[in-house]
């Protein structure tokens, strides 16, 4: 059974200027007389619409609102604008990411260089050279046993811990109770 046939929407035999009652469609047969007149004064009319040329013309020529225009050039240039401010700002931030690669990799070197002159420096200045340098240049000499002073205490080695007394009256009582024990 043909789909094209029975549905009316591809139903090409509308366009023609006689009806063409075909087996292939057999509700069309069925069709009362009334029914088949009215289809004849369809299909007998010119079903093709044509128009003057003016307005075909009038109809193609598409109409311009200078408002319309206005707001989408101005659209167009805010959207320019704010590329153009997003491009700029990248450039911008690319350079400053560069600058701070290149300050970082400057440190970098500057504290390699630190460290090779103190290694340098603590390499040539061992102990025999700073005794030579306080003796020659300083005029400086070991101590003797002349120059020592010895220290007596009257009751022994004692320690003592200061801690700082900030507190509020409950732990200066307990503190002072703890005192009285020991």
């Amino acid at each position: 059974m043909a789909y094209g046939t029975q549905n009316a929407a591809y139903d090409l035999s509308l366009f023609d200027e006689e009806l063409n009652y075909s087996t292939a469609a057999p509700k069309r047969q069925e069709l009362d007389e009334p029914q088949r007149q009215g289809r004849k004064k369809q299909n007998s009319r010119n079903k093709v619409v044509t128009l003057p040329e003016e307005e075909l013309n009038k109809i193609r020529r598409r109409k311009h609102n200078p408002l319309k225009l206005a707001l989408g050039a101005v659209g167009a240039a805010v959207v320019a604008f704010v590329i153009g401010i997003i491009l700029v700002e990248q450039v911008q931030l690319t350079e400053l990411n560069q600058d701070i690669i290149t300050a970082k990799q400057e440190l970098a070197d500057a504290d390699s260089i630190n460290i090779q002159n103190k290694m340098k420096v603590e390499s040539t200045l061992s102990n025999a050279e700073i005794e030579r340098y306080a003796t020659e240049v300083l005029g400086l000499s070991k101590a003797s046993n002349a120059q020592k002073e010895f220290v007596a205490l009257e009751y022994g080695d004692k320690a003592e811990v200061s801690e700082a007394k900030d507190g509020n009256i409950f732990t200066q009582f307990f503190d002072t109770l703890f005192s009285l024990w020991s």
